[in-house]
C-alpha cells in the first residue's frame, strides 16, 4: 500500500518558499547596502559637483536603492535558474522584506516623523522601489526561460548520445553475427578433412599376406607352386 503525503506537506512547502523569499530580500538588502556605501564614498565629490539639486537627489536615491534596483534582480535571476519561482510573488515578497527592514531602520533613526513626512525624495524612493519590483519580476522570467532552454539543449544532447550508442550497439551486434557466420562456415571444412586424414594414417597398416614376387624363400622350405 503506497503511503500518501501528509496533510501538512503543502503547508511545509509554503513555509519553505516563504523563508526562501524572505532570505532573498534580506540578502539583497545587505549586499546592496555594502555596494551603496562603497559607491557613495567613491562618488561623493562627483555627485557634489553636479549643477542641479534635482540631479544630486536622483543620484542619491539611485545609490540608496541599489539593493532593489540592481542586487535583487540579479539574485532573482540566479535563483530562478535553479528553482522554479513565481515572478510577481517572489519579487513582491523579497522587495517587501527589504523595504520593511529599511522602514525599521528609518524609524529607529528618525522616529515616526521620518515615516509620515513626504517630499520629493520620498516619491523618488517609492518610484525606485516599484521599478525594482518590476525589474526583479522580469529577471525571474528571463531566468526561467534560460533554464528551460538549457534543459531543452541537454535533452537534445542526451537524445543524440542515445542514438550514437544505439548505432554503436547495432554495429557491434552486426560484427558479432559476421564472426558467428565465419566460424560456422569453417567448421564443416575441418570435419570433412578429418576422415581423409584418418584413412591416410590407416593405409600402411594393411599389408598383403603373400610375399612379393622375386623374394627368396627361407632355407628348408619348399616353395609352393600354384595348383594347375
Amino acid at each position: 500500500m503506497s503511503s500518501k503525503p501528509g496533510v501538512l506537506e503543502p503547508l511545509r512547502v509554503r513555509v519553505r518558499r516563504f523563508q526562501f523569499i524572505v532570505g532573498l530580500g534580506f540578502l539583497s538588502l545587505v549586499l546592496g547596502a555594502m555596494l551603496s556605501v562603497s559607491l557613495a564614498m567613491r562618488l561623493h565629490e562627483q555627485v557634489g559637483a553636479l549643477p542641479s539639486d534635482l540631479l544630486r537627489l536622483g543620484v542619491a536615491v539611485v545609490l540608496e536603492n541599489l539593493w532593489v534596483l540592481a542586487v535583487l534582480p540579479v539574485l532573482c535571476y540566479g535563483a530562478s535558474r535553479v528553482v522554479a519561482l513565481r515572478p510577481w510573488n517572489t519579487a513582491l515578497g523579497a522587495a517587501a522584506t527589504g523595504g520593511l527592514f529599511v522602514l525599521a531602520l528609518n524609524f529607529v533613526r528618525d522616529g515616526s516623523e521620518g515615516l509620515t513626512t513626504w517630499n520629493l525624495g520620498s516619491v523618488l524612493r517609492l518610484v525606485a522601489f516599484a521599478g525594482g519590483i518590476l525589474l526583479s519580476a522580469r529577471a525571474i522570467r528571463s531566468g526561467r526561460a534560460a533554464a528551460e532552454r538549457g534543459s531543452t539543449a541537454a535533452q537534445v544532447k542526451a537524445e543524440a548520445r542515445k542514438s550514437e550508442y544505439d548505432e554503436f550497439l547495432k554495429a557491434a551486434e552486426a560484427d558479432g553475427a559476421r564472426m558467428e557466420q565465419r566460424e560456422g562456415a569453417s567448421a564443416p571444412v575441418a570435419l570433412d578433412t578429418a576422415p581423409a586424414v584418418a584413412a591416410s594414417d590407416a593405409a600402411p597398416a594393411a599389408a598383403p599376406d603373400a610375399a612379393p614376387e622375386g623374394t627368396v624363400s627361407p632355407p628348408g622350405e619348399v616353395p609352393k607352386t600354384p595348383a594347375a
